[in-house]
């Protein structure tokens, strides 16, 4: 990782326990949380704002899916290019609202040098801004927190959501999703020198677990945490302290540097990148999970859903492996190329 990469607090394995105090703490939960919550604009501003049009705006309503008969929810609708309701808001906008991460290394972050955005997510971002409005600057990236994705198009102030968003059952209820674009699996980070925390098991117990609200890797814990610790009091409330469970994945790798966590659960993809910011971390045992990715629209927004399926047809002919060589080959090897597609 290149220096500077992240302002996040470095520990080293000497310093085990309470890096640099609670003042350091403060220092990089801050740095952390002003990564993840300032508004990103890219192109010159807020064009849905100039263009007097707000993003996605109340476009479809479509057809909710009963989980109990959900089955492979990475299906999603066939490929095509043409133009509907929410493809013309968009073009008559001239610009396409992504949410996106700006704080998860190698998928989604704000390079600290150049202050531009890079990462995995960005790329394939930019990529269906340019099937649909012609430029792959034609796009106004939003910063959201894992919590928020789903808020995020409900209000319409995102079209779409490239943001590591895991396809399941509860979520195609909530919002449409593309075929899947990449597969990843929920596994445990933890420090190096924490030899008794083996993965996903019993090793857990008593253990102080962090993970993003609204995660996959929370629901995970709800069923089974192995009498690990991962509830703050007052979850999801004004008195929550943010401690176990936290608006931004990478706020997970912060505790777990000062001491104040022992162990993370998130998604391995993820997880790589931030052993990759941090050498005194690691992956603990196996994945325990099948996960799929996907690129999130608003519920009924078919037309569009369509469309980005049709750009994934083109993507993984080529971009897709040129840009997992660009941004993930390095901590993430032997992925030989993204999912096939799955169509209702």
């Amino acid at each position: 990782m290149p220096n500077g990469a992240y302002p996040l607090v470095r520990r080293t394995a000497q310093r085990f326990r309470g890096w640099g105090g609670v003042a350091a703490m403060a220092v990089a939960c801050g740095l952390t949380a002003s990564l993840t919550l300032l508004p990103l604009a890219h192109g010159g501003g807020d064009a849905a704002a100039e263009a007097g049009t707000q993003a996605g705006a109340g476009i479809g309503t479509g057809v909710r899916i009963k989980a109990d008969t959900c089955e492979k929810p990475w299906a999603s609708l066939t490929p095509s290019s043409a133009d509907g309701p929410s493809i013309e808001a968009i073009k008559q906008r001239g610009k396409l609202v992504v949410g996106v991460d700006q704080s998860s290394y190698r998928w989604g972050y704000r390079n600290p040098e150049t202050r531009a955005l890079e990462g995995f997510d960005i790329e394939l971002a930019r990529a269906i801004a340019k099937d649909v409005l012609g430029s792959e600057d034609a796009v106004i990236f939003r910063a959201i927190p894992t919590n928020q994705r789903i808020a995020a198009l409900d209000s319409g102030k995102v079209d779409l959501v490239v943001r590591t968003m895991t396809i399941n059952c509860r979520r195609i209820q909530q919002v449409a999703f593309s075929t899947a674009y990449f597969q990843a699996g929920q596994q445990v980070l933890a420090p190096k020198l924490a030899k008794d925390i083996t993965g996903y098991d019993t090793s857990l117990k008593g253990k102080r677990v962090c993970t993003a609200e609204g995660s996959t890797a929370y629901e995970a814990l709800e069923e089974n945490s192995f009498g690990a610790l991962f509830k703050d009091e007052g979850d999801g409330t004004k008195d929550d302290k943010d401690l176990l469970t936290v608006p931004n994945q990478l706020d997970c790798l912060a505790r777990l540097q000062m001491g104040e966590v022992d162990a993370v659960v998130t998604d391995n993809a993820l997880a790589a990148g931030q052993a990759a910011q941090d050498p005194a971390v690691e992956l603990k045992g196996r994945p325990f999970t099948t996960e799929f990715y996907g690129v999130a629209a608003k519920l009924g927004n078919d037309d569009l859903v369509r469309r980005v399926n049709q750009v994934l047809v083109r993507y993984r002919q080529g971009p897709w492996q040129q840009a997992y060589k660009d941004w993930l080959e390095k901590d993430l090897p032997g992925i030989t190329g993204p999912p096939p597609p799955l169509y209702k």
